[in-house]
């Protein structure tokens, strides 16, 4: 689950940092979209006004030109009804200064006072860059001379009006296409990455070691050749895992037939040269009569030949339980935790449980188990500081489940101090094809759970 979790945290990760990309690359575009259309609208309007300008003083030249001839019908000067019905009247105000006697004429047409409806920090920006509504001045010539001199003072607020307008609209358009974009990044995005969901429950059952699963095949290439080689990963870790538990197997089985010989060899041996002697000692005891020294040097030997059988007895346990081929894993236990009860003097009192049918186990995983309760006895007397400790084994019809409990001091887990007991009990469980878990229980101490298949014969 913490994969699974991992990985769509990953993918939300690819899909926001896909989307904050787009949209910081769509906001840059509008900064420089929303500049341009700005300078652009300034340039139009500026266009607009001197196009105006140049426009009137025509008017206004050709007016005079026509006033001197007595062309037409003779209009008091100036006139400004042909530049009113012109496109370029909109929002201008004009004033003509005539020379000669200094009269102003001054007339405003289009859509003065309107109402802004542009913030104010736009506004303020605005003026700052481009100082709308600057007074253009232009002169009106008649025979070779200044007549009289142009005023034209476009409107300020209807040029940021209609940059406004500009601005706005990119805006919203730049919106709504970066909201239909993101929406199509996001979707094609999870879509895309479907397969990732997939990947990631095929690992997951390929970590418990399913040796039937593949992943499937995908249409994208890249997706395709990730899977393919998962799927030659796993198989080279099924046939690694499978030699290893092979070999950890045969192993351990080497190992218990050097410890069967070695006890054989000092039961056979050792044992019965230390009988031989013990009962030579005995006989001198009998026979040194008067001579005291004699039978005080034959009771020393005695005692340190009892002490030396005591010492083998013990190795032999160690090496191989007295009767275990013959009594089998059930009475072997027993008398493992009666030895210890006697041996611990009421310390650490351990109970024993058994359950199902404890005997009908192959010798091989029977001589494994007892030696996986053997160490964990040990670790238990060596480490835990513990009073009091119970060993469960509860045999089923396909699974062994075996569970060492003790009250002591543990507060962290072993393995992150090493150790050579706890890993020679997972490579046994390993051998096997079992796990072995460890817990804190509470208020305090440890339980050791190995749980493997009931195996008849040799694992293959």
């Amino acid at each position: 689950m913490d994969l699974q979790r991992h990985t769509w945290i990953s993918a939300m990760n690819l899909q926001l940092l896909l989307i904050s990309r787009i949209v910081l690359a769509a906001l840059f575009s509008l900064l420089v979209s929303a500049g341009w259309l700005v300078y652009d609208s300034h340039r139009q309007a500026k266009q607009s006004t001197q196009t105006g300008a140049h426009t009137l003083v025509r008017q206004l030249e050709l007016q005079l030109s026509r006033q001197s001839a007595g062309l037409g019908e003779i209009k008091p000067f100036p006139d400004f009804e042909l530049w009113k019905q012109s496109a370029h009247s909109s929002g201008v105000c004009v004033e003509l200064i005539q020379a000669a006697n200094a009269s102003t004429t001054r007339l405003c047409t289009g859509s003065r006072g309107l109402q802004p409806v542009w913030p104010d920090w736009f506004d303020s920006l605005y003026r700052q860059l481009f100082q709308p509504g600057r007074t253009q001045i232009r002169p009106v010539a008649f025979n070779g001379s200044v007549y009289a001199t142009l005023l034209i003072s476009p409107e300020a607020e209807l040029e940021i009006a209609m940059a406004w307008q500009h601005v706005s609209g990119l805006a919203g358009l730049t919106v709504l296409t970066l909201a239909i974009v993101c929406s199509l990044v996001f979707f094609s995005v999870s879509r895309a990455l479907k397969p990732a969901e997939i990947i990631v429950n095929g690992l997951e059952l390929m970590e418990q070691d399913n040796p039937e699963y593949r992943l499937p095949d995908f249409s994208l290439r890249e997706w395709q050749r990730i899977a393919a080689a998962l799927n030659q990963f796993s198989a080279s870790r099924r046939n690694l895992l499978a030699e290893q538990r092979r070999l950890t197997f045969k192993l351990l089985n080497l190992q218990e037939d050097e410890r069967r010989e070695l006890a054989r060899e000092l039961h056979d041996e050792f044992g019965q040269c230390l009988a031989a002697i013990n009962a030579a000692t005995t006989g001198i005891e009998q026979s040194a009569g008067y001579h005291a020294d004699i039978g005080e040097d034959a009771g020393r030997i005695k005692r340190i030949t009892g002490h030396m059988m005591d010492a083998i007895r013990s190795l032999l346990m160690r090496l191989r339980p007295a009767g275990f081929d013959e009594l089998g894993l059930a009475a072997s236990l027993q008398g493992l935790v009666a030895s210890w009860n006697s041996t611990q003097a009421g310390r650490i009192r351990f109970t024993l449980n058994l359950s199902g049918q404890v005997d009908g186990l192959s010798p091989e995983q029977s001589i494994a188990l007892f030696r996986i309760v053997q160490e964990g006895i040990n670790n238990i007397v060596k480490h835990a500081s513990a009073s009091q400790a119970e060993i469960e084994l509860a045999v089923a019809s396909a699974q062994v489940c075996l569970q060492i409990t003790d009250n002591g001091s543990a507060c962290e887990l072993p393995f992150a101090k090493g150790g050579v007991g706890l890993p020679g009990i997972q490579e046994r469980a390993t051998g096997f094809n079992g796990r072995m878990e460890l817990a804190i229980i509470q208020p305090q101490g440890l339980k050791l759970t190995v749980i493997m298949p009931v195996s008849a014969e040799v694992p293959a």
